[in-house]
């Protein structure tokens, strides 16, 4: 392959918006990555007979404070969390749209980029609301319904399984 060949596949990773590409012929082997799209990986092994194979970090509870203020007059206190009968009556009437792959989700094209989408906005049908990145490629997930995004699942780099619910549209 020459400089020529090299330069042409490189506009065409750019031209299709690929971020990383691999390619190998006999003893040559070109490897392309653009950007950073890398999120921080968190190994995952179980212990074997007691040994863990990685340092664990361990976070151990805090005993109750009496400096914690405790709600009394004149006092507010946070309001209580929504239970979970309401939050899920509440999100009876969302079409929710679940991760067709295993991946890693990503909110936006590229690290310092603007989500695709935020709760609040409104979508169109075919709009893409984030990225799934699988065996180095990246698949976009588009609405399947237009609405307002109720609901955002799954944090921005976190990894995602087959069906697993990733927003919460309510349509109009």
């Amino acid at each position: 392959m020459n400089q020529k060949e090299i330069k042409e596949l490189i506009e065409l990773l750019v031209e299709k918006d690929i971020t990383e590409f691999e390619l190998e012929r006999g003893d040559m082997k070109v490897h392309v990555k653009r950007g950073s799209t890398a999120a921080p990986v968190v190994p995952l092994a179980p212990a074997v007979a007691g040994v863990q194979p990685f340092p664990v970090a361990t976070a151990t509870p805090t005993p109750p404070s009496s400096a914690t203020p405790q709600a009394g007059p004149g006092r507010t206190s946070a309001p209580p969390a929504p239970s979970p009968e309401s939050e899920a009556a509440s999100d009876a009437d969302l079409f929710i749209v679940k991760s067709p792959i295993v991946g890693t989700y990503y909110e936006a094209a590229s690290p310092g980029t603007p989500p695709f989408v935020k709760v609040g906005d409104a979508v169109k049908e075919g709009q893409v609301l984030g990225i799934i990145e699988a065996m180095k490629l990246m698949n976009e997930i588009e609405a399947e319904v237009s609405g307002v995004i109720a609901r955002m699942f799954v944090p921005n780099g976190s990894p995602v399984e087959y069906g697993m619910p990733l927003f919460g549209i309510r349509r109009q």
